[in-house]
């Protein structure tokens, strides 16, 4: 049971003051062993039982010398994929792809914005009321978003994207149960005939993992640019690689890059291919375009509810950026994507692929899909057979399916 009388706060500055006595940089060893001290001498906690106690150290330790405090043990447990703070006493993870709520909480409110600070101070990024909404990443490449609590009316939020630290490949994919060996071999055959791909889904359904997988299948030799809105993306074994992220105005108002600018100065770097994280506006305009322009090969993703969701949404990103016929825009982004393959979450709550479509066409004014692997209820795995692959409008270039 908590010590009602604990003041973490006062405690956390008594060691602070004790560390700044030593005038000099310290070791982790030498601080875990004055907070230990301060605890076991302070007859505050005399009556306090061990795990008590250690858990004080732990929290105390954390706040001082970890730049996610009490979040730090979470960040390293490798089976943890997402830390969702709800203020400062409403914290919930993802471990092994189930959401639970933990015990640990920060003391203070302004603990929390501390660590929300540090995070941003690490990749020279403000938060603040005139800047309430920060999205950065950590050096571990794990994703950050955070809002400060003149929005978020219940205290700050932060939410971390973990990534695994090995990255996963194909064959993982399938012993998971995420794909099949048979989807998954008909889409290196695609990626390597140099198809146009587009991977959607809704939030955390697994599109950049499974975009990272399937650039493992771009033939070596080929330049190939990354462009994203936070850098996350692990693309390995690609000797000609370049990778570009947007950055935020910086408090002036200057300083602005966005993704409609890489896109189009990725144009001029002579790419074989372009591979942009994910599509949220006007960007796709340009994205389009790209795929339209030789740029055989490219990979995205994007928000969505399914295929036709996707390309709905896709629409009305392009008539944000520009004010084309529908059957324009419509007839662009067939012509520039040829498949979407879509991932969402099964019963079991565990990610899979559950639809990979053609884009065929336009008929009617309407962009055509011809479904190729489709969800099977009874064994929850997507599944084809030979009439479901169209044969003759889906021709992959000088490969056999």
């Amino acid at each position: 049971m908590e010590n009602a009388e604990y003041d973490y706060r006062k405690l956390t500055e008594k060691v602070r003051k004790s560390i700044n006595s030593f005038g000099k940089d310290i070791s982790d060893a030498e601080v875990l062993n004055i907070i230990e001290n301060s605890v076991l001498q302070d007859p505050v906690f005399e009556f306090d039982n061990y795990q008590f106690k250690i858990k004080i150290i732990d929290d105390v330790f954390n706040s001082i010398r970890k730049d996610l405090a009490i979040l730090d043990p979470y960040a390293r447990d490798p089976g943890v994929s997402e830390i969702m703070v709800n203020g400062k006493n409403q914290i919930f993870i993802e471990r092994y792809g189930v959401v639970e709520k933990v015990e640990a909480g920060f003391q203070t409110t302004e603990e929390l914005e501390e660590v929300i600070r540090r995070i941003g101070a690490k990749v020279h990024r403000e938060i603040n009321e005139m800047n309430p909404i920060l999205d950065a990443r950590l050096e571990d490449g794990s994703r950050v978003n955070a809002v400060n609590k003149n929005i978020a009316l219940g205290g700050p939020i932060l939410t971390i994207r973990k990534f695994p630290e090995q990255a996963i490949d194909m064959d993982k994919l399938i012993f998971y149960g995420t794909v099949t060996s048979e989807a998954a071999e008909f889409l290196k055959n695609l990626v390597q005939a140099g198809y146009n791909i587009f991977i959607s889904g809704g939030t955390s359904s697994g599109k950049t993992t499974f975009l990272n997988v399937l650039s493992n299948y771009i033939p070596k030799n080929e330049r190939v640019i990354v462009i994203e809105d936070s850098a996350e993306l692990q693309i390995k074994g690609i000797e000609n690689l370049i990778r570009m992220e947007c950055r935020n105005a910086n408090v002036q108002g200057k300083g602005q890059v966005d993704m409609r600018q890489l896109i189009k100065t990725s144009l001029r770097m002579r790419p074989n291919r372009i591979i942009v994280g994910e599509v949220r506006g006007e960007e796709v305009l340009d994205m389009i375009q790209a795929m339209n322009t030789g740029h055989d090969g490219s990979l995205s993703t994007g928000h969505g509810n399914s295929p036709e969701g996707m390309l709905n949404r896709l629409e009305t990103m392009f008539l944000q950026a520009a004010n084309f016929p529908i059957e324009a825009i419509r007839g662009q982004i067939a012509e520039g994507i040829d498949i979407i393959v879509h991932l969402g979450r099964n019963r079991d709550n565990k990610r899979i692929v559950t639809e990979i479509v053609e884009i065929s066409g336009i008929k009617d004014a309407k962009i055509m899909i011809n479904k190729l692997f489709g969800y099977d209820q009874n064994n929850g795995l997507i599944r084809t057979t030979n009439d479901l692959i169209n044969k003759e409008k889906l021709k992959i270039k000088g490969l056999r399916i």
